[in-house]
């Protein structure tokens, strides 16, 4: 019988050390890793994103990171699509791949399919870009909230692609966001194993400061003000970028912009986990667990 392609899929909050389990788990089965966090995709957002470094990307094959410029408009259909088309041209060869990443969204539109949704009049999305330009994302979330507290409840409501998406779909068709999402799963050629990395909250916080400061004494600044000419993008919306902008405004100190990176980042986190813990298929683990424990649990299934 014919052997079925396993796709072993890292998730968990930001900084928990998803990274070197992928590449561990890559090493042992000499298999290549697909990234999945939305935030590593842009080559001109490195430090502010957790790029894996030069010796972690040397370590193991990687795909999907920083191949996309922050000018380029880069969808979660369009992840699905080239994800899906690097793990069928993978399986030739291998008999896994490592998919790792904290961007719930983008990993369940690999493994179960993005939903239908209804044509955006183009007219409707510029409309929405423009209101984030001029009243910020404060605003749209307010919105959001107003029409589809559900969707506002899971939402990375940092992120305005996201909001904006959500938004648009229930000006266009008056039908809120979550309304339209359906619970069935779309056929893949590969069975999949999910496996959840995590810690105690105050472990996950602790790392997490430790991380932006390390961001901060890496270049994390001046990475920011090179960016400020295009700091209205989609693509800089977001923790990391957002508070030094701000700095760069004179709107905060650097130690104000500092610790709301931390806090923000944290907050960030603690929607990551909810959004995964809703995920039955995932199977955790404590951060410090063996290694050889995770892949018995994946051998064994």
């Amino acid at each position: 019988m014919e052997k079925v392609h396993e796709v072993i899929v890292i998730v968990g909050p930001t900084a928990i050390g998803k990274t070197k389990l992928a590449i561990d788990l890559a090493q042992y089965w000499t298999c290549n890793i697909i990234s999945a966090d939305s935030r590593q995709f842009y080559k001109e957002m490195s430090l502010g994103t957790a790029v894996p470094d030069n010796h972690e990307l040397s370590a193991a094959p990687h795909f999907l990171i920083q191949h996309k410029s922050i000018f380029d408009d880069y969808t979660v259909g369009d992840f699905e699509r080239e994800a899906l088309s690097l793990i069928e041209k993978f399986s030739k060869n291998h008999k896994r791949t490592v998919v790792v990443g904290g961007s719930g969204l983008y990993i369940n539109a690999l493994l179960y399919g993005l939903d239908d949704f209804p044509e955006v009049p183009k007219a409707i999305r510029d409309e929405l870009n423009q209101e984030l330009v001029h009243y910020g994302i404060g605003a749209l979330q307010e919105e959001l909230k107003r029409v589809d507290p559900k969707y506002y409840a899971q939402v990375d409501l940092m992120n305005p692609q996201r909001v904006i998406r959500a938004l648009e779909i229930y000006r266009s068709s008056g039908i809120p966001f979550s309304d339209l999402r359906k619970s069935s799963t779309k056929q893949r050629p590969f069975r999949f194993t999910l496996v959840g990395i995590t810690a105690h909250r105050e472990e996950i916080y602790e790392r997490i400061n430790k991380r932006v400061d390390q961001m901060i004494n890496l270049g994390l600044t001046q990475e920011v003000e090179s960016l400020i000419p295009h700091k209205n993008l989609n693509a800089l919306q977001t923790v990391g970028y957002k508070e030094l902008f701000d700095y760069f405004e004179n709107k905060l100190s650097l130690a104000q912009a500092v610790d709301l990176i931390k806090q923000n980042t944290r907050r960030f986190s603690k929607r990551q986990m909810t959004w995964f813990k809703k995920n039955q298929d995932i199977k955790w683990f404590k951060r410090e667990r063996p290694l050889e424990e995770i892949v018995d649990f994946i051998e064994s299934r």
